[in-house]
């Protein structure tokens, strides 16, 4: 299933919709302003959080968690040692780890577990500037912890 991302440059907290393919609004990012730390909501279309994505304030490295009923699911970072390209991984609560790699700045990159890729992100598809999509190939994949993930990702980049 793929989901459009189409942020708005200047919006107030950062809020935007994520639509499907069919156009249909599956997600809304919901930016909190007035926060300590970056914060933002994943909801799905009647409002309830699915995820909720934290800047992490103190940490050697940037990092970002992503909860869900008030548990860590996911941590996002930039892995220490990629040799030849930027990558980033996210470490799973269960002790997993999924990898991210590719065109980060470009938006081209993909989310793999163990050498298997459960999305694709890619700005490819789309003229403007701050769109991009997010293919989610597995039918069993978190469509949500994917996408947020992603989000992610797509934050820290964007402030380095």
């Amino acid at each position: 299933m793929k989901y459009v991302v189409q942020e708005k440059m200047f919006a107030i907290g950062d809020d935007y919709w994520i639509e499907d393919e069919d156009g249909r609004k599956a997600f809304y990012v919901d930016g909190k302003v007035l926060r300590i730390r970056e914060t933002l909501e994943l909801q799905d279309p009647s409002g309830a959080v699915v995820a909720v994505i934290h800047k992490k304030l103190v940490s050697l490295r940037d990092a970002m968690t992503i909860e869900r009923d008030g548990d860590v699911l996911v941590t996002v970072r930039k892995k220490r040692l990629a040799l030849l390209h930027e990558a980033y991984r996210a470490d799973l609560a269960s002790g997993e780890e999924l990898e991210i790699r590719g065109d980060l700045i470009g938006k081209e990159f993909d989310i793999e577990y163990e050498g298997e890729r459960l999305a694709r992100i890619s700005r490819k598809w789309f003229s403007l500037r701050d769109a991009y999509a997010i293919d989610v190939e597995r039918e069993d994949a978190d469509a949500a912890m994917l996408i947020a993930v992603a989000v992610c990702v797509d934050r820290m980049v964007a402030k380095e």
